[in-house]
């Protein structure tokens, strides 16, 4: 068992002898609030927060971050408040505490709007502090290392928020033994007879593999020698978790991931780690596209190594990576290596510890950016999750700058990585200068270049493509307040077209009577109240009523009935996202329509004469009367169905004379065939029925066109 001695120990090496004061004091702090308080192992509690502080002391933390440590569960867990930990040891010390404390339990639906509304409010207090992040790993390290005395339910849901949401985190942070450790852990946890079984196999081929691993290390070694450059070679160790989700991603055999050799070399400089490539690859024939240079180039948690992958003697494959002793130490502590949690102005401007430290912060500022855009919670942690350090790709700016997107990114990834507006006005791209899909995917070393237009707004169909949470987030926050913005307007128009029937407009309504209504309906603004009703979840008529004025009321009465159907409300065609023409009819310009308030989605326009829409055509608080504004500049679809004579090559006809008078083909299928007839169903867009009559024309005149008719 951890003592506070041992501890102080420890951090004589790299503390002074006030600092170590401190947190000895914040230890006994911690025993005395946690005092009668037991683990579930039956430990006394206080030994939990004195571990979590040893594992930051392996990572040589500051003081206060150690302090923290040991605090870390004191406001959620006694009496004390965060006022007390302020006043005795300072206020970056009780923040801290604070943005590590659990949160106090709340009721949620489920267990994972709990989890997502944790990891939110950890994303605001990592913004505050860096060093949040770090102590909370330390405490959730700890408690995996004794998860064993939970119960196994219990245990399965912790393992799981491990491998979802913190080892990816530690990933993220450049710390690769705190991730390695909880990824092992939680992958025995959560799935304890693979764990096993991988286990006994590695144990096994680690004896087998001895003499090979020993034989190449001998080898490089020598080339090293003789070449008069320093180097430590070490063979590395695949970790459980590693080999499990390798074998599972590539749907690969144990043997296969078992029989690449992996070798790590640390020299005292670039310029040695560059040469020693060279002597290696002068050793061993180096496989083709398999070398990656992360010291130029260095991946996005500010990992630096060059890695190179090599055909050995009787078709064994090695790995090796190549860096320096200050790159090894950040990529195994990341953003913890050397003095991150001094202000940035103090870091040594050639120090590795500072790039991850600045990614970090970078990424930091991107998680807290997306928490501003999201809806709620959950959408939050779907964004984050996606971007929880997936491989990269390194593409170009058309000025040379380097940008780093996750795997399977596309343009518009790459856009909204540019600049948030810059992705909600792109139309287009050209990647290596050639026109390409939005949707493409990217690769390494591509220059992209992103064509926009002020006009230009996203694309709900772009969700479907885009891989980061930034242009995710984005998207739907764009199109939230967009749909918000058109709701407002189609709002707007139907309540003004209601208050028509009472000679009144919205400038003539009683405020009165317009708060009244807003308490009722538990609305903030009139602005609320117009997008309920554009969405139609209000029907414009009923509060329209509500708010007519007193004196209209006297002169027209009941009269008002008669009234009702006056002027129909012009449709324009670009009402967005707040209006959809009805599958069912179709309507087009020209057509007699009707507009059904659809509750959620609007207004839905109906031919006036569609079956679907009979039964609501005369209820006034379901259906408005619409005419076509006179100037659309918009194409709609039509359903066409055409009984021809089948033969080689009929839809292609059809399809050529259709587009020959400026109507596109949406959609073209042949089905129904009675001998040597058979109907065809097409989708055309056309600008109106003058448009629509000129298609059919056409059509008819085709020899194998039998009948034609609109659906």
């Amino acid at each position: 068992m951890p003592t506070i001695d041992a501890l102080s120990q420890r951090l004589n090496d790299y503390l002074d002898l006030e600092q170590i004061q401190q947190v000895r004091r914040s230890y006994f702090y911690a025993e005395q609030a946690h005092d009668g308080q037991k683990r579930k192992s039956g430990e006394p509690y206080v030994t939990h927060p004195l571990a979590a502080a040893n594992i930051l002391a392996e990572l040589r933390m500051d003081h206060q971050s150690l302090m923290a440590a040991m605090l870390h569960d004191v406001i959620e867990d006694t009496e004390i408040a965060y006022e007390g930990i302020e006043s005795q040891f300072g206020k970056a010390v009780a923040d801290i505490v604070d943005g590590v404390s659990k949160l106090t339990h709340l009721e949620f639906e489920t267990k994972a709007e709990a989890q997502a509304s944790n990891f939110q409010k950890m994303v605001l207090a990592m913004a505050e502090d860096i060093r949040v992040i770090l102590v909370k790993l330390a405490d959730r390290l700890h408690n995996m290392r004794t998860l064993g005395a939970m119960p196994g339910h219990k245990q399965r849901r912790i393992a799981r928020e491990t491998l979802d949401i913190y080892a990816p985190i530690a990933a993220r942070l450049g710390m690769r033994d705190v991730q390695v450790e909880l990824e092992d852990l939680a992958f025995q946890a959560h799935y304890p007879m693979r764990a096993k079984h991988i286990r006994r196999a590695v144990v096994q081929a680690r004896g087998q593999r001895k003499d090979v691993i020993s034989s190449i290390q001998e080898t490089i070694e020598k080339r090293l020698q003789k070449e008069g450059l320093s180097g430590t070679v070490t063979g590395r160790e695949k970790h459980l978790y590693s080999i499990y989700s390798k074998m599972k991603a590539q749907r690969k055999s144990f043997s296969e991931i078992m029989d690449v050799f992996a070798f790590r070399i640390v020299t005292d400089s670039v310029d040695d780690c560059y040469r020693t490539l060279g002597a290696v690859h002068n050793l061993y024939k180096p496989v083709h596209d398999r070398f990656k240079d992360y010291i130029a180039i260095p991946k996005a948690n500010g990992y630096q190594s060059l890695h190179t992958d090599l055909f050995g003697a009787r078709d064994i494959t090695i790995e090796v990576q190549i860096r320096t002793h200050e790159m090894d130490a950040v990529a195994n502590q990341g953003i913890a290596e050397h003095s991150h949690y001094k202000n940035e102005e103090e870091l040594d401007a050639s120090d590795s510890a500072l790039g991850s430290y600045k990614r970090a912060r970078k990424w930091v500022q991107g998680l807290l950016e997306m928490h501003q855009r999201a809806g709620n919670s959950m959408e939050f942690i779907d964004s984050v999750k996606t971007d929880l350090f997936p491989d990269e790709v390194y593409v170009f700016t058309p000025l040379g700058k380097i940008m780093e997107l996750p795997s399977g990114a596309t343009a518009v990834d790459f856009a909204y990585a540019v600049h948030t507006d810059v992705g909600n006005s792109c139309v287009s791209c050209r990647i290596n200068r050639r026109l390409a899909p939005l949707s493409q995917p990217l690769e390494n070393g591509q220059t992209v270049e992103i064509i926009t237009t002020p006009s230009a707004q996203p694309n709900m169909a772009w969700l479907n493509f885009v891989v980061t949470g930034k242009a995710r987030t984005a998207i739907r926050h764009y199109l939230k307040n967009q749909q918000r913005h058109e709701s407002v307007e189609l709002g707007q128009r139907l309540l003004n077209q209601f208050l028509a029937n009472y000679g009144a407009t919205l400038n003539d309504i009683d405020p009165f009577k317009l708060r009244e209504l807003l308490q009722e309906a538990e609305l903030d603004s009139m602005e609320d109240l117009l997008e309920d009703i554009g969405l139609g979840n209000r029907m414009a008529y009923v509060v329209a009523r509500r708010l007519r004025p007193e004196e209209e009321l006297q002169v027209s009465g009941d009269d008002d009935e008669s009234n009702r159907r006056q002027k129909p409300m012009s449709i324009k065609g670009t009402e967005g996202m707040v209006l959809q023409y009805a599958k069912c009819c179709l309507p087009i310009p020209g057509d007699s329509i009707i507009g059904h308030i659809s509750t959620g989605r609007g207004l839905v326009i109906h031919q006036t004469d569609c079956r679907n829409i009979g039964y609501l055509r005369d209820d006034p608080e379901k259906c408005i009367y619409l005419e076509w504004s006179d100037n659309l500049d918009e194409e709609f679809s039509v359903n066409l169905t055409v009984q021809v004579e089948s033969h080689r090559g009929i839809i292609a006809e059809l399809a050529t004379t259709t587009s020959s008078i400026g109507a596109d083909v949406v959609a073209i299928d042949i089905s129904e065939h009675e001998g040597q007839l058979a109907n065809v169903h097409m989708e055309v867009t056309v600008t109106d029925r003058i448009h629509l009559a000129r298609v059919m024309k056409k059509l008819r005149r085709l020899k194998s066109v039998n009948r034609i008719t609109r659906d």
